[in-house]
């Protein structure tokens, strides 16, 4: 599982990390390659949400969402400065559990 958690995190800071050098080109006049290293890093994580060994594409995806999301408040919190504040904590933890339901209820 713990390598499962290492493929999450990274998937998820190559998206975020990706969309945000984007938006920095686009929205903040940083130059192209500003951009160009953006869509490196989103292709860089459709890449790496393959190495996940779970069997069904859907349910990787769905459960990254939620690390996406828990991800998305830290990157806000720690790169951006805008302080989490209980509500965003309070949706992030029911991202994690909703995760959890999906990745680590036993199955037939």
């Amino acid at each position: 599982m713990f390598g499962a958690i290492i493929l999450f995190i990274l998937a998820g800071i190559a998206e975020i990390g990706g969309g945000y050098l984007i938006w920095l080109w686009l929205r903040e006049g940083k130059s192209f390659y500003w951009g160009l290293a953006g869509g490196f890093a989103l292709a860089l994580y459709g890449v790496i949400a393959t190495f996940q060994s779970f069997p069904s594409f859907g349910r990787v995806y769905a459960a990254y969402g939620g690390v996406f999301i828990v991800l998305s408040v830290l990157w806000g919190w720690g790169i951006d400065k805008k302080t989490p504040d209980l509500y965003d904590w309070i949706g992030a933890a029911i991202c994690l559990l909703g995760v959890s339901v999906m990745l680590l209820v036993p199955r037939q």
